[in-house]
C-alpha cells in the first residue's frame, strides 16, 4: 500500500486506486472532470519521486520533465508527495546585482541567489518586493554557475511593480522569488527539428533564453526568431542577436516594426504575420510564442492550422495585471 502525502497530510492509497480517488476519498478537494485523462482539469506535480509514465500520458515533454502527471490514471508505484500546480513552494531571497535600461521602457534586472534553485530557461518567477505585491517574470537567462536570474521587465502603465522595479530598486536590494514555473522552455532531444520563436516587445526575455538554452545544446536544426514593437524604441538586443546569427549558421534573427519609423535593415509588418508568412508549412516544427496574449492566442491557432502539432507549441502570453492608483 502506498501513501499520498499532500501539504501537512498523509494518506493511505488503496490497492488499484488512483491519486485522485484517494484524495476525493479523504475530501481533499482535486479539480477533476473526464477522469479519463483527456482533459488534464486533474494534473498535478510530485515533489519527491518520478510519477509512473502512464501518468504522463498526453502532457507536454516540458511538463514530463517536470515530474507533473495526471491523477485520474495515476496509480502510484511508490510513495509520492504531492501539490497542485498553483501550489508554490518556498521563496528564496536574491540580491539585486545590475540594472540597466534595454528601451525606454524596459529594464534588464539581474539577481544573484545562493540558495539552490532550479530552473529552465523560459520559465517564469514570481517577483515579491517587501510590501508583499508580487509579479510574475520570465527568466531570460540559462542556469549556470554564477547562480544568476535575469529578467526584462517592462514599465507598464500605472504599473506598481513595474514602477518600483525601474524607479525604486536599488543595487544590493533583497527580492523574494518563488520557485520557477511553466512549461515554455526547450528541452534537449529532436536535435534537427526546426524551431520557430516569436516574441513581442518584452516577450524576447523567455525567447532569449531559450534560444541560447538550444544553441548551448547543441541544437543542430535551424531556429528562426522574430522579434517585433509597434516602432523601433520597442526593440532591444539587436546587435547581440545578429552576432549570434553570424556566430551560428543555423540561427536566423528578423526584427520587425509594425509603426512608423523603420529602417532598412528591419521588416515592416506585424512579427507573426511575417513569421507565418515565411514558411509553407510548420509540421514537424517547434513553436514558441511570447507577449501579447492576443498575438499568442491568434499565432497558436494559426501555428496548428499551418501544421504545428499542439504538443508542440510552447506559449508564454504575458497578462497584464491592471493596477489602481
Amino acid at each position: 500500500m502506498r501513501s499520498i502525502t499532500i501539504g501537512e497530510s498523509t494518506f493511505s492509497c488503496q490497492p488499484d486506486e488512483t491519486v485522485l480517488e484517494t484524495l476525493l476519498r479523504e475530501n481533499v478537494q482535486i479539480p477533476n472532470g473526464c477522469r479519463q485523462g483527456l482533459c488534464q482539469a486533474c494534473m498535478m506535480r510530485s515533489l519527491d519521486t518520478p510519477p509512473p509514465v502512464s501518468a504522463q500520458t498526453g502532457l507536454k515533454d516540458t511538463l514530463q520533465k517536470q515530474n507533473y502527471f495526471l491523477s485520474c490514471i495515476c496509480r502510484p508505484e511508490q510513495d509520492m508527495t504531492v501539490a497542485l500546480p498553483n501550489q508554490q513552494g518556498a521563496s528564496i531571497e536574491a540580491v539585486v546585482i545590475e540594472k540597466q535600461l534595454l528601451t525606454p521602457d524596459i529594464v534588464h534586472l539581474v539577481l544573484e541567489y545562493q540558495s539552490q534553485f532550479n530552473f529552465f530557461a523560459g520559465q517564469f518567477v514570481n517577483l515579491k518586493r517587501p510590501d508583499g505585491l508580487i509579479r510574475s517574470y520570465s527568466i531570460a537567462n540559462i542556469p549556470q554557475h554564477e547562480n544568476i536570474l535575469e529578467f526584462h521587465i517592462r514599465r507598464l502603465p500605472n504599473g506598481q511593480f513595474s514602477s518600483w522595479v525601474h524607479d525604486e530598486l536599488e543595487l544590493g536590494a533583497s527580492v523574494a522569488i518563488s520557485e520557477a514555473q511553466g512549461s515554455c522552455h526547450y528541452l534537449p532531444g529532436r536535435a534537427e527539428q526546426p524551431l520557430l520563436l516569436i516574441g513581442t516587445g518584452s516577450g524576447l526575455a523567455p525567447l532569449y533564453g531559450i534560444i541560447s538554452d538550444a544553441l548551448a545544446q547543441d541544437h543542430s536544426g535551424p531556429i528562426h526568431l522574430y522579434h517585433g514593437s509597434r516602432d523601433l524604441n520597442g526593440l532591444y538586443f539587436i546587435d547581440e542577436m545578429r552576432e549570434l546569427a553570424v556566430e551560428f549558421e543555423n540561427f536566423h534573427y528578423t526584427p520587425c516594426v509594425s509603426g512608423e519609423g523603420i529602417e532598412s535593415d528591419h521588416v515592416r509588418g506585424r512579427a507573426h504575420e511575417i513569421a507565418l508568412s515565411s514558411t509553407e508549412t510548420l509540421s514537424g516544427w517547434r513553436v514558441f510564442l511570447c507577449g501579447h496574449p492576443e498575438m499568442v492566442s491568434h499565432t497558436k491557432k494559426m501555428a496548428f492550422m499551418k501544421g504545428a502539432s499542439i504538443s508542440d507549441i510552447y506559449t508564454d502570453a504575458f497578462h497584464v495585471i491592471q493596477d489602481k492608483k
